[in-house]
């Protein structure tokens, strides 16, 4: 998760200019923080409203826990025949195929084919034999999208698809395009651990703060941000600890077993969609690869915190040695 260190505001000449945020939970099972620059202070109040409103629609559609969300139809369905599906969907699952490849399967909507199976608010995990059952049912290439008939398909039976390590960033995204219609040049929008910023502090960048894993108070580094998005992933998110094994929500699709190769990776790039869908892939690849990986990608950073509290950058962050 990302905390901000907000820096002061100039004062304007505009009277009814002001600062307004809104946080609200519940939305997408995360808390949404809205913070804008306002003119005016009812178009300020609407624009927000329209940002949360748009949060929840994306949430309806999106949601494996609405069985009447168009995710969950598509669950139900698509192995058996191809399911016709709304744009917006059939874009959002081509760009998770993409990061698919990008990844080297790291990054696989299909994780959920095992994944459905914990609750970790309930500290429910499958057994080793479930988890063989239902391995073979996590492969991205088993997703068959028709873009002539914008229809998606399951190549096989017990494929399950969720949008969780994806769908917040694109919430936010789509977020920013509503205030964006709406004429606002200086806001920030966060859904959990993911955020994008448009604008600056009227002449001074945002200050994003990088958490400590274990210490929620401590801050591991600050970057500064303008017209960015940013993603921050860890262990500590949606977990519980059992016989001294650490099982959280970031599952490897190679074992179904919860991914542990860093602590947290926080990933800076141009939308929250795709900091949002790259932001796992160092917990299955390990640092080193995924670090390889992220400096081959000209419009994103990286931050990763390693198992021993090593921090490392990518070459676009790295400090002067």
């Amino acid at each position: 998760m990302l905390s901000l260190a907000l820096l002061p505001l100039l004062q304007t000449g505009t009277a009814r200019a002001e600062w307004m945020e809104r946080v609200e939970d519940g939305i997408m099972g995360t808390r949404i923080v809205v913070e804008l620059w306002a003119t005016d202070r009812a178009q300020g109040s609407a624009a927000i409203e329209a940002v949360l409103a748009e949060m929840r629609r994306v949430d309806q559609a999106m949601s494996t826990y609405k069985p009447t969300s168009e995710l969950s139809i598509v669950n139900a369905r698509a192995a058996q025949e191809p399911i016709k599906i709304s744009q917006e969907l059939f874009d959002l699952l081509s760009t998770s195929l993409e990061y698919s490849r990008i990844t080297d399967g790291a990054f696989d909507v299909t994780y959920a084919s095992v994944g459905y199976m914990y609750d970790f608010r309930k500290h429910v995990r499958p057994d080793e034999k479930q988890i063989a059952a239902a391995l073979p049912g996590i492969n991205y290439r088993h997703v068959e999208l028709d873009r002539k008939n914008g229809t998606v398909h399951f190549a096989r039976p017990g494929v399950r698809i969720d949008l969780g390590g994806i769908g917040k960033g694109h919430a936010v995204d789509r977020g920013i395009a509503v205030l964006q219609a709406r004429g606002i040049d200086h806001a920030l929008v966060t859904a959990g651990g993911d955020s994008r910023i448009i604008g600056d502090r009227f002449g001074k960048p945002w200050v994003v703060g990088i958490r400590h894993p274990d210490r929620k108070d401590e801050v591991i580094a600050r970057i500064p941000l303008e017209d960015a998005a940013l993603s921050t992933s860890g262990d500590y998110e949606r977990y519980f600890d059992e016989n001294g094994v650490r099982y959280h929500h970031i599952i490897n699709p190679k074992t179904g077993h919860s991914a542990s190769k860093v602590r947290s990776a926080t990933i800076i790039g141009p939308t929250a969609t795709r900091t949002d869908g790259l932001s796992k892939t160092a917990f299955v690849l390990g640092p080193e690869k995924a670090i390889e990986i992220y400096n081959r990608l000209e419009d994103v950073d990286a931050v990763l915190v390693t198992p021993e509290g090593k921090v490392l950058y990518t070459e676009g962050l790295a400090p002067p040695e």
